[in-house]
């Protein structure tokens, strides 16, 4: 047994069973998130989850160390009577970007951060995870609530690590695998695009009711639709081809001035990961280098691309109110999510559904920049930093992704990214008015 497999058994002794009362429910659900997120980098070693390929990718021992100070931070040292931080040197690590929660060290030199080892990461979780499970009895509900928003954050981080892991890898010329595919590639032929009338006049959008929601889901409002068409599934990678064989990439015409700058300046040729070889054209993703598969959702792409791809098909993107309304009655929970630690692709669109592939395969990038709903209100102190201080040039993306894990996803969540941005598990649905 590994000194992680022991750790990981360890805690999941503090799990009771369902059904009991809200704090026993709060400790199953702590324990839940805190295992998936053990069993992403069971396989990996220290030099794997200390590396970062870029910027905007961060290690995986710093997304493992970051989500513990995020409770220990938010949760124990504010909550907490007596509580003791692990090491009082670890929240300049591994505080990201909380200005009221003091210095914290450039978002780019966190490869730089080769101590504490993968180890040490470890015993700080588990020192955290045991402090939490036993104090959350007395924790007011309001309290409770923080450790909620806990578990949300670190399910964001658990697809974060996995996007930066498979960037990490994408740079290593071994072409390393992270887990072996567990999915046999389809041969049918893509089925043919369908459009499906969208919802006409005024509409209800963002969060309101029952179960959690981020602040930027609030509050719940009214849009006004015209009508308009979703495109009944997601953009294939052999539309793709079509668009690159027709001279997508060289035609300035399709492109907004600051895509076409930037196709230009960094010489984008295709999506990201793919990538040509004698036999044709391949994927890199977590389980490795595969032949690129036809029917699958194109992935990997910007907002740029997008943009363009959807000018060339004479289309657009939908908003973010024309998603979220067509999203409002298929069950979020279906489609091709995270279920486990385990590799994962998008997949072919299945079945003959009115609207397909709403959630999971890819994030799917909307025309709505990602601003305050109507009557929106930062909450008070270090945690209303949270979502609304980015609300400038980005744009929204809708559905979650193959990576994002199961239960996670729902109409109102709002995803963004800037718009030249692609590392993430991003792909388009098409729009148009009707």
């Amino acid at each position: 047994m590994t000194h992680l497999e022991a750790r990981t058994m360890k805690f999941e002794r503090l799990m009771l069973p369902a059904g009991l009362q809200a704090p026993d429910r709060m400790r199953q659900r702590f324990a839940k998130v805190r295992s998936v997120s053990l069993g992403l980098v069971d396989n990996l070693s220290d030099g794997d989850t200390t590396a970062q390929s870029m910027p905007d990718a961060s290690p995986a021992k710093w997304h493992l160390a970051h989500t513990t100070w995020f409770f220990e931070s938010f949760v124990l040292s504010e909550f907490v009577p007596f509580y003791r931080p692990f090491d009082a040197r670890f929240p300049t690590l591994f505080n990201s970007y909380y200005e009221a929660k003091g210095a914290r060290i450039a978002r780019g030199a966190r490869g730089s951060i080769t101590r504490p080892s993968l180890q040490q990461i470890l015993e700080y979780r588990l020192y955290v995870d045991e402090a939490l499970s036993r104090t959350l009895d007395c924790l007011q509900p309001s309290v409770r609530g923080l450790v909620e928003l806990g578990c949300h954050h670190e399910e964001q981080h658990q697809e974060l690590l996995l996007t930066d892991l498979l960037h990490l890898f994408s740079q290593n010329p071994l072409e390393p695998t992270f887990r072996p595919s567990m999915a046999e590639p389809a041969e049918a032929a893509p089925s043919p695009l369908r459009w499906v009338e969208g919802v006409r006049g005024a509409a209800q959008m963002g969060h309101d009711g029952p179960g959690f929601s981020f602040d930027c889901e609030r509050p719940r409002h009214t849009a006004w639709l015209s009508p308009h068409a979703l495109a009944d599934r997601l953009v294939t990678n052999a539309e793709w081809l079509e668009f690159m064989e027709d001279g997508g990439y060289r035609t300035p015409e399709l492109w907004l001035s600051d895509g076409w700058s930037w196709v230009r300046d960094n010489a984008i040729q295709s999506p990201m990961y793919w990538r040509l070889r004698e036999c044709g054209w391949n994927e890199f993703g977590l389980d490795g280098l595969s032949p690129l598969e036809m029917r699958a959702p194109v992935c990997h792409v910007s907002y740029y691309e997008a943009e363009a791809f959807a000018r060339w098909s004479g289309a657009r993107l939908p908003t973010e109110a024309e998603w979220e309304s067509a999203a409002d009655e298929p069950d979020s929970t279906e489609g091709v999510l995270l279920d486990a630690a385990c590799a994962m692709r998008p997949r072919p669109a299945e079945g003959r559904g009115r609207i397909r592939q709403l959630y999971g395969d890819v994030w799917q990038w909307t025309g709505s920049a990602f601003l305050a709903y109507p009557g929106f209100r930062t909450d008070p102190g270090a945690i209303g930093e949270y979502n609304g201080k980015f609300m400038s040039n980005q744009f929204v993306l809708k559905g979650g992704s193959c990576v994002t894990p199961r239960g996670h996803a729902r109409a109102s969540y709002r995803n963004f990214f800037y718009p030249h941005q692609r590392w993430q598990f991003t792909g388009v649905r098409l729009a148009k008015d009707l």
